[in-house]
């Protein structure tokens, strides 16, 4: 669930989107201080709290939004957003109704109390609509473009402001263009791997604590900390400046997390245990997203990052529906069926 104190006001939504999306404040100056509030709070408090916990919640929010209200979308005033898109079709909807249904469709509209309004593809704000927004304290915006860039823009970044966040142990780098986060116990030599992988064009994105937020359904976006980026701690060497030593094609800001790689020591134990076809390919959950998981197992003369590039590409081809051990397993049947015909 998004950190409640990740709060988010229309004024600073207008001041960081203003002239990239070419917003002018048209009405309602006086209601800047609205909240735009992450959809999980206002639908699905905590499980773990009791009621009094929920109200407690909830009072942090008032009077801004109502629960149950979406982000950002095309008008809607059965399911409302917070953010309300108003194009071309809308304003036709609206002014195309008779004057009573009109009146109840605005009414409605500001029942719901939106965080703001925004009048797009460059059409003139009708005047009863600048009327009721001063008259409610709603911010009320005109913009030149279009709904579908308004929405998809403003969605992508409320959807990372209030994603889930986490923060895991390893270095995320971005291998043969996909995130892989290398993980395993302290010393096992996760960053001497992830400098081997640099050397060999791979790109770092965080060391030690990379954060890890879930902005779709089925997408994991993996970012380095501020505080951290660019720095990779090498035992030996101390701190080393990654962009400094390599250049800027050594870094990447962010990645989508595709697969994460454990290290752990080599016991003949496990390895008894590791599929001698599949090797150890597995699936864990994180922040509800299925995350495919390979173990390699560490020891002297092994070649880890040319494994890592090649759990990389394996992966890739899983991805698009090769699977080696398929393939090796039916070629098998293939000839034990040919030498029994014989």
């Amino acid at each position: 669930m998004p950190d409640i104190t990740q709060q988010l006001t229309v004024q600073n939504l207008f001041n960081i989107h203003n002239e990239k999306l070419q917003l002018t404040w048209v009405a309602g100056q006086q209601g800047g201080k609205r909240l735009v509030v992450p959809e999980e709070i206002l639908t699905n408090p905590s499980k773990e709290g009791n009621d009094n916990e929920e109200i407690s919640v909830m009072d942090q929010i008032k009077p801004d939004v109502l629960p149950g209200k979406s982000l950002v979308g095309y008008l809607n005033l059965i399911h409302p957003h917070q953010i309300q898109v108003m194009g071309e079709m809308e304003l036709n909807y609206i002014g195309g109704l008779r004057d009573i249904s009109r009146e109840d469709a605005i009414r409605q509209l500001f029942k719901h109390q939106p965080a703001c309004i925004i009048v797009s593809e460059g059409r003139t704000v009708p005047v009863f609509l600048k009327r009721k927004c001063n008259e409610n304290s709603t911010p009320l915006f005109s913009s030149a473009v279009s709904s579908i860039k308004l929405t998809d823009t403003l969605h992508y970044y409320l959807a990372n402001l209030f994603a889930d966040v986490i923060t895991m142990h390893g270095v995320f780098m971005e291998v043969n263009a996909i995130g892989v986060l290398i993980t395993g116990p302290s010393g096992i030599g996760k960053s001497e791997l992830a400098l081997e992988l640099i050397t060999r064009g791979q790109r770092l994105v965080a060391d030690d604590a990379p954060s890890f937020s879930r902005i779709a359904p089925d997408i994991i976006n993996g970012t380095c900390p501020a505080a951290l980026q660019d720095f990779l701690e090498v035992r030996g060497l101390g701190v080393i400046n990654v962009r400094e030593l390599f250049g800027d094609s050594a870094i990447k800001l962010n990645k989508y997390l595709r697969l994460i790689v454990r290290l752990e020591p080599m016991e003949k134990g496990k390895l008894l245990k590791i599929d001698r076809l599949d090797g150890s390919y597995q699936v864990v959950r994180l922040l509800d997203v299925d995350v495919p998981e390979i173990t390699i197992p560490v020891a002297p003369g092994r070649n880890l990052a040319v494994l890592v590039e090649c759990a990389a590409r394996s992966h890739m081809l899983r991805i698009s529906g090769y699977n080696a051990a398929v393939e090796f397993s039916e070629r098998q049947r293939l000839l034990v069926e040919q030498s029994e015909k014989k």
